[in-house]
């Protein structure tokens, strides 16, 4: 620990192995993990499948390089656009790529019209999309981008929920609007269905591009495949990683034939993205979570744990304001400091994260089982009855 930097404040707990919704110290202590590696986990610790999966294929090819095909890729990619709105997938290894791509790929869209200044961002101030130098500048945090500058220019912002605002802030220049369906780091705030399906219609009539930023929030997070599909709505450009690797490093880019024009050989690359291991973990994740049963039993039990956590909040008043989310990205808003509610949990075996606006934030893997559900909401009534 002594020469990793320091810039993560990181709990004095380390693990040694993990199984489906538990994690194991190197002393066999057990704990119930409710973070998943911030909802990358989708499947839990050591799925089977996936084990069994990582075998085959690391004695065949980890890695080659982009300037040759890669059928495993092209077989996720084309799975990817059976699945969705896409036409066409650009592979990366991880969120931040993802999202500095679809960055790339909206303004290169109206660049390779002709329309090279049309290549501002309208985003969610104190949003998140990564933390390459762009991403910190398009999530509009003061915070984030401390120390940082000079400042990377071409994104607007517009407060959560403020439709005049957004409204005001589109201009000529604006060539794109990016937002999480489901805010993860900002508060786990649901944006409405009746919001994202006005925001498509003011793209279409202001001919610029919707991006849907789902790294958090996508992969059956919700409990449908992606978290827009409720309000059916189609974007142009869906920024992917997290759940889609099951806990391997894979982003990507979903972009459909309009957005995806501009991206001509030569305009973008990855060393690493879309390598032969990654890919085939990929379609493994894909065919369990894509499965229409799977995504059912997401559904049931979410909204079985969301019924659990507000029989506690109407059981606590004075300390949990609101019970947030959809599926399995939920937040508990609290009155009272998230941080010591959260090592409270962590010391009863129950280990969550934060969020903004003082939130815990519960990320269950998503084939996680009634009894561990239940085993969660024991552990949480305990320390509410301790914080009342």
């Amino acid at each position: 620990m002594g020469n990793l930097v320091k810039n993560y404040n990181r709990k004095k707990i380390s693990f040694m192995k993990g199984k489906g919704s538990y994690l194991y110290t190197s002393k066999g202590i057990k704990y119930l993990d409710f973070v998943q590696g911030i909802a990358v986990n989708s499947l839990g610790h050591a799925h089977p499948r996936l084990i069994k999966t990582i075998n085959n294929q690391s004695k065949k090819l980890w890695h080659v390089s982009n300037a040759f095909q890669i059928p495993e890729g092209e077989k996720l990619a084309k799975k990817l656009c059976k699945k969705t709105f896409a036409s066409y997938v650009l592979f990366q290894n991880s969120g931040t790529e993802a999202t500095e791509a679809a960055i790339k790929v909206a303004r290169r869209y109206f660049y390779s019209i002709g329309k090279p200044k049309k290549n501002r961002i309208l985003c969610i101030k104190n949003s998140f999309h990564g933390r390459t130098l762009a991403a910190i500048y398009a999530s509009g945090s003061k915070k984030m981008t401390e120390g940082f500058g000079p400042k990377v220019t071409g994104f607007d912002h517009f407060k959560f929920g403020d439709h005049n605002s957004l409204k005001k802030k589109i201009n000529k220049n604006t060539a794109a609007i990016m937002v999480e369906p489901i805010m993860g780091e900002g508060g786990i705030k649901v944006i409405p269905d009746w919001c994202l399906r006005g925001l498509r219609n003011l793209c279409n009539k202001k001919n610029i591009l919707l991006i849907l930023d789902e790294v958090q929030c996508g992969i059956g997070r919700s409990g449908d495949f992606f978290a827009f599909e409720k309000s059916r709505v189609k974007p142009d450009i869906v920024p992917i990683a997290k759940g889609i690797g099951g806990g391997f490093p894979i982003g990507a880019v979903l972009m459909n034939k309009r957005a995806a024009s501009g991206m001509t050989a030569g305009t973008h690359g990855s060393t690493f993205g879309g390598n032969p291991l990654a890919m085939q973990i990929g379609n493994e994740v894909l065919d369990i979570i894509s499965n229409k049963k799977f995504l059912k039993s997401v559904k049931k039990n979410s909204e079985y744990f969301h019924k659990q956590l507000r029989d506690l909040k109407n059981k606590f008043p004075g300390l949990i304001k609101e019970v947030r989310g959809r599926g399995f990205l939920i937040g508990l808003q609290l009155y009272k400091d998230q941080t010591v509610f959260i090592n409270d949990l962590m010391k009863n075996k129950l280990l969550t994260i934060r969020a903004a606006e003082n939130v815990v934030r519960i990320l269950p893997p998503l084939n996680v089982k009634i009894s561990e559900l239940n085993q969660a909401i024991k552990i949480l009534n305990k320390v509410c009855l301790k914080h009342k």
